[in-house]
């Protein structure tokens, strides 16, 4: 009976110790019967419902050897908005939310990925930046673990993102221009990453800041067209406005006037577009 009993404490402590080493074993099963599901559809050849929704009567597969798979063009930065890294991964494996990002950095510099980056992530939502309106299929998306009000940003977090930006930017040849925020994508729905210090991140290769001399605005300077040139959809001129102060102001946000200073900014970033 000793023997046994012992038998059945050692195991109850080997199955207690497995379940507590992989405690997302349940979300990483349904990760990976979607990535097999996805690799199903990859792989046809000739490929179902795709020829044959097209309407004419001539009409044939012959498969070409040159292709690739997609890669992601932008990197779209978030704050997460919530009080712990832990409570955001628990978010992205609620399917009612619907909502995803490839990576996620925590406050200690912790970089967890979520998503392949081949993956088509749920972090954009709807907007526009320049002419794509579908950023969620031609980006990775970042959220880092801040609250968005008062956490400060860890030399920790940002230094990691630094790692994790320099991997993206050398594996798929992102353009210096193509790292923005949530907010400049969308305007009037986000103002995230707030308070973000961009110009580190400029200053390394990622993304544009301002020069530290401004030059005057030349006469006829149009901020609407400027803004269109950087990437911002100004059918909304105030929020577009708004976006590009928490951008690069961070003072004032709330109003859509433009300062002198603010017209100085505009200009210096402005040119860095064309």
């Amino acid at each position: 009976m000793k023997q046994h009993f012992f038998i059945s404490i050692i195991t109850g402590i080997v199955l207690m110790s497995s379940c507590g080493s992989n405690k997302y074993s349940a979300t990483e099963k349904v990760y990976k019967k979607k990535a097999k599901e996805f690799a199903i559809q990859y792989k046809e050849a000739p490929v179902k419902g795709q020829l044959e929704k097209i309407a004419s009567t001539d009409k044939e597969w012959i498969a070409s050897i040159n292709f690739g798979i997609r890669k992601p063009n932008y990197v779209m930065i978030h704050h997460t908005a919530q009080d712990s890294l832990g409570q955001t991964v628990k978010t992205f494996h609620n399917a009612k939310a619907g909502v995803s990002s490839h990576y996620v950095i925590g406050r200690d510099g912790k970089i967890v990925q979520m998503v392949n980056d081949l993956y088509r992530g749920h972090h954009a939502g709807a907007g526009r930046w320049g002419n794509d309106t579908d950023l969620n299929s031609s980006s990775i998306g970042i959220e880092l673990d801040n609250n968005g009000t008062t956490d400060p940003w860890t030399d920790k977090q940002i230094q990691a993102l630094l790692n994790l930006l320099s991997s993206l930017k050398e594996s798929y040849n992102i353009p210096q221009a193509n790292f923005i925020g949530h907010m400049d994508y969308a305007p009037t729905r986000k103002n995230d990453p707030s308070r973000f210090p961009w110009k580190i991140l400029a200053d390394k290769g990622f993304g544009y800041w301002y020069d530290e001399y401004l030059e005057n605005v030349p006469p006829g300077f149009e901020p609407r067209l400027a803004l269109r040139i950087i990437g911002y959809d100004v059918k909304n001129l105030d929020a577009a406005i708004k976006a590009f102060k928490q951008h690069y102001i961070q003072k004032d946000t709330n109003s859509a006037q433009l300062t002198e200073y603010d017209l100085k900014v505009l200009y210096s970033i402005f040119k860095k577009y064309l």
